[in-house]
This record gives structure tokens, C-alpha cells and sequence, in this order.
């Protein structure tokens, strides 16, 4: 059983690498004021990070909803992507900035090449990412959609190391391979769609495990990924979600519920568009 949000402290909130592992995903947020809303809110309860992009068309949300919560921005880890149009090296350098104006801070903790499509280019695109780190605009360098060979193309030529490769994850998408890659390259996983768009809530297994801890099928699912370690960013616009997600902190799964969700030999990836590197 969890206590309640208000009893989580932040030392109960555990990080990777500097990175707080459960964060405010926002994704699909597109209202202003509910984004900036739902951004206050996870902050003042407890969250250290928050993720947006270009892409999500909110970051101006995101940065008032920074402005309005009772928390220092030094004391928010904020990550944001550049966008596949957006990757040339002079647009990178460009839009970089753009969005840290619409955010309204000085430098972003995490800056992710969003898929490594159209305009990527590896040379040119993440020349453009260690020229905004050394110039201190960020603070870490990310990717995002990677496969493994993608990101050990990147590891080597990148100055800048990389902080985090994010991705699909959840219990219908392991992704073992991938996870043994950036082990391997001491890169971060950080989850998008932790909770596969709601599909974890069908799974039986994943709703034995929550009733026989008496929380919700989004904590169990959250709590599996902090034993795998992964980092996860899932979304939440009401407060009711965002302070179930963020109670998961306290559940701790035994080897046998971890192992029971492990046996899920279901597979749905949420997230397909036809430039994934995958397709």
C-alpha cells in the first residue's frame, strides 16, 4: 500500500544520473491553461521533472506553469526536443532558442534530438548539440526513438556526452535490447507512454498485482519501470493522476510481481509513424 502524495518526500523520489525517475510527461497537452495548470500542480506536489518538445506546441505552457509553481526553476529538471524539420545545424541552433525563449529560462537540463528522421543528420545535427552544451543553453544532451546502432553512432560523435535515450516503454514493450544498448553506453532509458496509453489496465496481470497491493494498475506499471530502472514521463492533466503516478514512489513490487509482468508475452507499441527508425 502507498502513502499518500503528501507524505512523499523528494529524498523519496530516487534519480539516475541527476535525472528525478518519475516525471510530467505532456504530450497531447495542448490546452493552455490545463497544461500550465497540470505543470503547477505536479510541481507544488512534489515532481522535479518535466518533459515537453516542439512538436507538443505547449512549451510556452510548460515555462508559465514553471513560473506560477512555488519552486525554484533551478530545482526543476526540464527537457525539451527539437523537432525532425528542425535538424539541420543551423535550425537546431535556431529553434533551440526559440523554444528556450517560449519556456522563458535561460538554458534547458536536457536537450533530445526527438527522432532520428528527415533532416537528422549526424554529423551536422549533433555537431549543433555540442555547440548549445559547450555554450551552456544546455545542460545535457539526449536523444530520442534511437535504436541501438543509431545510438552508439551518436555516442562516438558527440563531444557532449549522452545523458538519456528516450523511448516506448512500458510492459507490453520492454525493449530488453535496447535497454542492454544504452547500459552498455551508460545512457539513461527514459519511458514515454509508461503506461502504453492505457493498455496496461487490461492487463490481468498487472491487475493482480495491483489489487494485491491495493493500488492502481498506472502505480504497479510505474513502480516495474523503477525496478528496471527507466525513468518514466507519463502523462496526467488532472490532479487525481498526477497524484496517483506520483504515489507509486512508495510501492515497492516483490520478485514475484516483478517476475509476473515480465511473463506478459503481449506486444503493442503505441507509437509507430512510418519514419521510425524501426519501420
Amino acid at each position: 500500500m502507498t502513502n499518500s502524495a503528501d507524505e512523499i518526500s523528494l529524498e523519496n523520489c530516487p534519480t539516475a544520473s541527476g535525472v528525478p525517475m518519475l516525471g510530467l510527461g505532456t504530450w497531447q497537452n495542448t490546452d493552455a491553461e490545463a497544461c500550465t495548470e497540470s505543470v503547477r500542480t505536479a510541481l507544488e506536489m512534489g515532481y522535479r521533472h518535466i518533459d515537453t518538445a516542439q512538436a507538443y506546441d505547449n512549451e510556452e505552457a510548460v515555462g508559465e506553469g514553471i513560473e506560477r509553481a512555488d519552486v525554484d526553476r533551478e530545482d526543476v529538471f526540464l527537457a525539451t526536443k527539437i523537432w525532425i524539420d528542425n535538424l539541420s545545424r543551423e535550425d537546431v541552433l535556431e529553434t533551440a532558442r526559440e523554444s528556450l525563449d517560449r519556456l522563458g529560462v535561460d538554458y534547458v537540463d536536457l536537450l533530445y534530438v526527438h527522432w532520428p528522421a528527415r533532416e537528422y543528420d549526424p554529423e551536422e545535427t549533433l555537431a549543433a548539440f555540442d555547440q548549445l552544451y559547450d555554450e551552456g543553453l544546455i545542460e545535457n544532451v539526449g536523444v530520442s526513438n534511437f535504436l541501438p546502432e543509431q545510438l552508439e553512432e551518436a555516442a562516438e560523435i558527440l563531444d557532449a556526452p549522452i545523458l538519456a535515450n528516450q523511448v516506448e516503454l512500458h510492459p507490453l514493450l520492454p525493449q530488453e535490447r535496447l535497454r542492454e544498448a544504452c547500459a552498455a553506453n551508460d545512457v539513461e532509458v527514459v519511458a514515454y507512454s509508461p503506461l502504453a496509453r492505457g493498455e496496461v489496465f487490461d492487463q490481468p496481470e498487472i491487475g493482480e498485482v495491483a489489487e494485491k497491493h491495493g493500488v492502481s494498475e498506472a502505480q504497479v506499471s510505474l513502480a516495474w519501470l523503477r525496478e528496471k530502472g527507466v525513468i518514466a514521463i507519463p502523462k496526467a492533466t488532472g490532479e487525481a493522476h498526477i497524484r496517483d503516478n506520483w504515489e507509486s514512489l512508495s510501492l515497492d513490487l516483490d520478485d514475484e510481481d516483478v517476475e509476473a509482468i515480465d511473463a506478459i508475452d503481449a506486444r503493442e507499441r503505441q507509437v509507430d509513424p512510418d519514419f521510425g527508425p524501426w519501420n
